[in-house]
């Protein structure tokens, strides 16, 4: 959720080079990127004042920018978000892929629907639609986007295949800097060199290191905002994690549901202290 830039893009020239990026404007500027030092937090489930140090704060489309500092915007660009699935589903059901007589959910989220990236004609319409909400981030005071569910292909029972995803992502790159955005890798360790060819600036992760794949995003992005979870990396082994030379030098462990501070589940600590 943010927006700024500087000089020269070097993220464009690596955007000239896939073809749905053509149109990336010589001497456009380069987007701004976060702090690979700054303090983070991932607000998802709901915006609050940022924990002491934070400056680095990421959240969903639909709330404010925090203001803090750097301000990333979650966009769901593969799967319709659980409060807007039954309206998407109405509205566009040409663009959900369809299985058994309904619209193919995502089996770890049942009330989120994949985006079909199956033609070039879906993904224009796609990109149409995700496109205004990258650009509303934009509009709103967001410095950067993070697109999340790009691997919606591997739960797509064959129906989607990975080079669709990626060429719609290359378009949502191509729409994130001509709003003056960076623009997020989320998750997708596989895909971390493609995606930065593909004009990708940053790494949005969650659990790299429970999983063992940091050195997937740290080997092609400068910036790696890291997001652990307390019901699997656990606040020991979290710790242990910190003082490891090999991790992000940003890493966070939340709770799983990214509850707001007065909740009970509402766990928040960082690397940094």
């Amino acid at each position: 959720m943010f927006r700024r830039r500087t000089v020269v893009a070097l993220s464009c020239v690596a955007l000239a080079l896939a073809p749905l990026l053509a149109g990336c404007a010589p001497g456009a500027a380069a987007p701004h990127l976060p702090d690979p030092s700054a303090g983070f937090d991932y607000q998802l489930g709901g915006p609050y004042e940022p924990p002491s140090g934070a400056t680095t704060i990421a959240r969903d489309r639909t709330a404010d920018p925090a203001g803090a500092g750097y301000d990333i915007c979650y966009v769901n660009g593969f799967q319709t978000q659980p409060d807007a699935s039954q309206r998407f589903a109405a509205e566009h059901p040409e663009l959900l892929v369809q299985h058994d007589g309904g619209p193919l959910a995502d089996p770890g989220w049942p009330d989120e629907y994949l985006f079909d990236t199956s033609t070039a004609a879906k993904r224009r319409a796609l990109a149409d639609l995700v496109g205004a909400w990258i650009v509303g981030c934009a509009d709103a005071g967001y410095d950067a986007v993070e697109i999340d569910n790009l691997d919606s292909y591997t739960r797509s029972q064959g129906a989607l295949g990975r080079d669709d995803n990626l060429a719609l992502a290359a378009e949502y790159a191509r729409i994130a800097h001509r709003a003056g955005l960076a623009i997020g890798q989320k998750n997708t360790a596989d895909q971390s060199k493609r995606l930065r060819g593909l004009g990708y600036d940053f790494a949005v992760t969650e659990s790299c290191a429970e999983f063992d794949e940091c050195d997937a995003y740290t080997a092609v992005y400068d910036v790696v905002l890291d997001i652990e979870y307390t019901d699997e990396l656990g606040e020991e082994n979290f710790a242990e994690t910190c003082a490891s030379p090999d991790r992000p030098a940003t890493m966070i462990l939340r709770d799983h549901s990214l509850t707001t501070p007065g909740s009970a589940d509402y766990a928040y600590r960082s690397c940094a202290g």
